[in-house]
C-alpha cells in the first residue's frame, strides 16, 4: 500500500523514530504541515509529528484516573456482520464511568451495573464524539495536551478536538463530513480506515436518514455490502489503512470514511479544520435540515427518534429551521463582504510594492535572463515534486486483507481497484476531478433506478425515497447555488 518503495502506513516509523544528534525532530514545520493538509487532495499518513504531545499517553486506564467516575456515553452494537449498517438510531447506549467500561471490556461477568444487558463476546460499546470542552468542562489545563499547532494551525488544541474510545468492532457507519476535512489522531490500538473518494458519492448511495447535521451516510455496509441491492458499488473505488498510536491520519474535504476499531481497546483524538467552503455548505445543510425536519415530522410528529440521529437534540420546528437558513445566509454574505475588504487591502498594497520594485525587477531580468529561466524551471520541478516520502504515507487504492471471518465478501473485486482507463490511482495527488464528475453524474439515474427496482411490485414510494432524491448532496448545493444567487441581488 505504499507510494515510496518499501514504505506502507504499517512499516512506516513509529512516533519518535526520527533522530538528528540525539534529539527528536519532526518532519514538517507547521508551515509545511499546513501547505501540505491545504492542497493535498487524497488521505495521508503523518508519522512522528505527535511524538512530544502529552496527550500520547492517553490511554483509557490514564483517562479513567483523569475523569474520576464521570459518566460518559456508550453507544452499544451488535459484532456480527449485517448486511444493512448499524445507524446509530438502531444502537443502544449506556451511561458509565471508563471503570466499568474496562471492567466490561475484560470479559469479566457484570452480574451488576451499566453492561450487564449487554454480552461482551456479542456487542461492542463506543463512546464516540466527546467534545473535549464538555468532558474535561471543569479541567481546561487538559487542552494543551493535545497540539494541533503543530500542523500549522495556531491556538488549536484539545479545545477543538473531539475523543473517541471503542471496544473491538465499535465502529462508525460509511459517511461524509460536509464540513471540513479531518486530522485524527491515533492514541491507543489500531483502528482500520476504509476511504473512497468524493467523486464515488453516487456509488455510495448517499442518504439523510437518519438526519445528522454535517453528515451524509451511505445505504450501504461498505465491509458487507448487498451488491444486487446497490449494484453500483461494485464501480468505488476502495481505499483501506490501519492507524497504528502516534500516527496522525488527514481526511480530505467529502472523503467517505468507515472506520472500526480492530483492537481490543482503542482512543482517538480528532478535529475537523475548517475550509473556506463550509460557508456554501453551511446553506445547503440548513437547506436539507429543512426539507427533512419538515417531510418527516409530517409523516410522524410523534416519532422521531426513527429518523433524527441520537446526535441532535436542537428542535427540529420549522420556525427554528428558518431562522438557521437565514443566519446561514446572513453569515455567509458577512464572509463575502469582509473577504472582498480584505482582497481590495491586499491588492492596493500588492500594486504598490510592484510600482516599488517594477525598475529593480526589469533591470534584474536583463542582466540575469538566462539565469531566471532556470530558476522559474527549478522552481516548477520543485511543485511538482511528490510530498510523500516515510514521514508522510499516501493511502492510495487498495485493499488490505480482511480478518477471515469476512472472508469471500470482497472476492472478484479486485477489477474495482482500477480506474476504468486502467489506470492505478497512485497519482492522486492530482485528481481527475471533472472527468470522475461527469461518470458519477451518469450513474444517479442508474442508482436512483436501482433503489426503486427491489421488486417489480413495489410502485409506492416513501418519503425517504423522496428525501434521497431531494436533499441528495449534488441537489442540495445547487438548490444552495440558486439561492444565494437570487438573494445576491439585495446585496
Amino acid at each position: 500500500m505504499a507510494a515510496t518503495p518499501g514504505t506502507t502506513p504499517e512499516t512506516a516509523p513509529a512516533a519518535g523514530a526520527g533522530e538528528v544528534e540525539g534529539e527528536h525532530v519532526k518532519p514538517f514545520t507547521p508551515e509545511k504541515a499546513k501547505e501540505i493538509i491545504m492542497s493535498l487532495q487524497q488521505p495521508a499518513i503523518f508519522c512522528n509529528m505527535a511524538f512530544d504531545w502529552p496527550a500520547r499517553h492517553w490511554t483509557v486506564k490514564h483517562l479513567s484516573a483523569v475523569l474520576r467516575g464521570k459518566q460518559i456515553r456508550f453507544r452499544m452494537g451488535m459484532k456480527r456482520t449485517d448486511r444493512v449498517p448499524q445507524f446509530e438510531t438502531t444502537c443502544g447506549y449506556v451511561e458509565a464511568t471508563l471503570e466499568e467500561f474496562l471492567t466490561w471490556n475484560c470479559d469479566q461477568p457484570t452480574m451488576y451495573g451499566p453492561f450487564r444487558d449487554y454480552d461482551h463476546s456479542k456487542f461492542w460499546a463506543y463512546a464516540d464524539y466527546k467534545y473535549f470542552v464538555s468532558l474535561f468542562d471543569d479541567k481546561a489545563g487538559i487542552f494543551q495536551d493535545v497540539i494541533w499547532s503543530d500542523f500549522g494551525f495556531p491556538g488549536r488544541n484539545g479545545r477543538e478536538s473531539t475523543l473517541w474510545i471503542g471496544s473491538m468492532g465499535a465502529h462508525t457507519p460509511c459517511h461524509l463530513d460536509s464540513y471540513g476535512c479531518n486530522l485524527v489522531f491515533q492514541v491507543q490500538g489500531r483502528k482500520r480506515w476504509h476511504l473512497f473518494p468524493p467523486e464515488d458519492t453516487p456509488f455510495l448511495y448517499p442518504t439523510r436518514i437518519p438526519y445528522e447535521e454535517s453528515s451524509v451516510f451511505s445505504k450501504i455496509n461498505v465491509v458487507n455490502p448487498d451488491l444486487k441491492r446497490f449494484p453500483q458499488f461494485c464501480k468505488a473505488r476502495r481505499h483501506m489503512v490501519t492507524l497504528n498510536p502516534g500516527q496522525v491520519l488527514f481526511v480530505p474535504r467529502h472523503w467517505w470514511h468507515y472506520v472500526e476499531s480492530i483492537d481490543p481497546v482503542t482512543v482517538s483524538i480528532n478535529s475537523w479544520i475548517e475550509l473556506e467552503e463550509d460557508h456554501q455548505a453551511r446553506v445547503e445543510e440548513a437547506i436539507t435540515r429543512m426539507l427533512v425536519c419538515a417531510l418527516k415530522t409530517a409523516e410522524d410528529p410523534h416519532n422521531t427518534r426513527a429518523w433524527l440521529n441520537p446526535t441532535e437534540v436542537e428542535e427540529t420546528s420549522h420556525e427554528v429551521n428558518c431562522r438557521y437558513l437565514n443566519r446561514a445566509v446572513s453569515a455567509l454574505f458577512d464572509h463575502y463582504r469582509t473577504s472582498k475588504v480584505v482582497e481590495i487591502q491586499a491588492l492596493r498594497t500588492n500594486r504598490e510594492d510592484m510600482k516599488k520594485e517594477g525598475s529593480d525587477v526589469h533591470n534584474h531580468m536583463e542582466v540575469g535572463q538566462t539565469g531566471g529561466q532556470d530558476l522559474l524551471l527549478g522552481m516548477g520541478k520543485q511543485e511538482a515534486a511528490s510530498p510523500f516520502g516515510p514521514d508522510l504515507v499516501p493511502v492510495i487504492l487498495g485493499s488490505e486483507e480482511l480478518p477471515s471471518e469476512r472472508g469471500g465478501i470482497f472476492e472478484g473485486d479486485g477489477k474495482d481497484f482500477v480506474g476504468e482507463d486502467g489506470e492505478h490511482s497512485g497519482k492522486l495527488h492530482c485528481t481527475k476531478r471533472q472527468r470522475m464528475m461527469s461518470k458519477s453524474e451518469d450513474a444517479i439515474v442508474e442508482q436512483i433506478s436501482s433503489n426503486s427496482s427491489m421488486a417489480p411490485s413495489q410502485t409506492f414510494i416513501s418519503t425517504d425515497d423522496l428525501l434521497d432524491c431531494l436533499v441528495n448532496p449534488q441537489v442540495t448545493r445547487i438548490v444552495a447555488q440558486l439561492l444565494i444567487q437570487g438573494r445576491s441581488l439585495w446585496f
